[in-house]
């Protein structure tokens, strides 16, 4: 990495801007009624883990603008990773995911809190649902408190109101093409709105907004930002059936018990014969999936070229990430710490 990054200490300070201040949250909850423990759990668990991708580009967005290393700024960009944790609540609540980093998700977490009681499933849904509204609050809540200048977290506030604009947009349409006939347009077109963009363009442009970058560089970081993002969600989607749980912490079969509008099984779906549509058909939307079919639906996967397809769109997106920095000016520290995130970012087996 490049000269004075250290991509694990700057991890670090993240991890322990996040401890400390959801600690504070959960403290405050509990005083409110011991009965919010569980929920204070959480807070604190959904936000535990992670690579803290999205405060690396916030950070860098900051620095390719010019400006030295500033701890209120590792502040600022530690609230990517709850708006982060507040998506993956939502996304594993709306999926019925059990797993998450080898976890139960926390609305199976908090099954625990409502045993007994009326339509417990139903109340630990309820209960999930709001903290992961309670997480999004609290990323703006650790933004604004940061430290930071007024001015310049005025400057970056607009992009915080597109940002969850478009994170529930994605995430509807998801919702709105799950079970339908895969299409890769449609597909890519979740992929950026849910994923792509508030994990590598936003907080970049963040990070340069409140650096004060100029609309030139804004405008790189922005054509960096969107394929990464884009390229970072394909390698999900790969890692998502052909991972192994042990390592992504996450169900292997999940996206096709769910028949989700991934842009793999789009590829699958284009390439494949009627018999082999049929066989995809059987097996999508389909509960009760063991390790025999999914054997099956990877070998299928693998005959139609559609992992080989999606490590293309991978690829050409990366390249084509790299390339916009080369006539960025920025500082070279800057331009190789976001040319190595973009390898890291989707060179990856979790």
């Amino acid at each position: 990495m490049p000269e004075g990054w250290d991509p694990g200490a700057f991890k670090e300070r993240i991890d322990n801007v996040v401890r400390v201040f959801l600690a504070e949250e959960a403290e405050h909850l509990v005083r409110i009624d011991p009965a919010l423990t569980p929920m204070a759990e959480q807070l604190k668990a959904a936000a535990g883990h992670g690579k803290r991708l999205r405060a690396a580009f916030c950070y860098w967005g900051w620095r390719a603008a010019g400006q030295p290393d500033n701890e209120a700024l590792v502040r600022a960009a530690a609230s990517m990773e709850l708006v982060h944790a507040a998506a993956i609540v939502h996304d594993d609540l709306i999926d019925d995911s059990p797993l998450r980093h080898n976890l139960p998700t926390a609305h199976i977490a908090l099954r625990s809190a409502v045993t007994g009681r009326p339509r417990p499933h139903a109340a630990a849904r309820s209960l999930a649902m709001l903290v992961g509204d309670h997480l999004m609050a609290l990323a703006g809540q650790l933004f604004a408190t940061s430290g930071l200048p007024v001015a310049y977290l005025a400057r970056a506030r607009p992009m915080w109101a597109q940002l969850a604009r478009e994170l529930i947009a994605g995430e509807a349409l998801e919702i709105l093409s799950t079970g339908s006939e895969p299409y890769t347009e449609m597909s890519l077109k979740v992929v950026r709105y849910k994923t792509a963009k508030y994990t590598v363009e936003q907080p970049l442009l963040i990070g340069g907004l409140l650096a004060g970058a100029a609309p030139e560089l804004r405008g790189g970081l922005s054509a960096y930002g969107l394929p990464l993002g884009e390229a970072f969600q394909l390698r999900d989607d790969l890692l998502g059936l052909f991972g192994e749980p042990e390592h992504t912490g996450k169900a292997s079969m999940d996206d096709i018990r769910g028949h989700r509008p991934t842009t793999l099984l789009a590829e699958a779906w284009q390439a494949a014969l009627p018999g082999q549509r049929d066989q995809l058909t059987e097996v999508l939307g389909c509960r009760d999936l063991g390790e025999e079919r999914l054997h099956q639906v990877r070998d299928l996967m693998l005959a139609l070229k559609a992992p080989e397809a999606v490590e293309g769109l991978i690829a050409s997106r990366v390249e084509q990430a790299v390339e916009h920095l080369s006539g960025l000016s920025m500082p070279a520290q800057a331009r190789r710490a976001l040319t190595d995130l973009a390898h890291s970012a989707t060179d990856r087996h979790h």
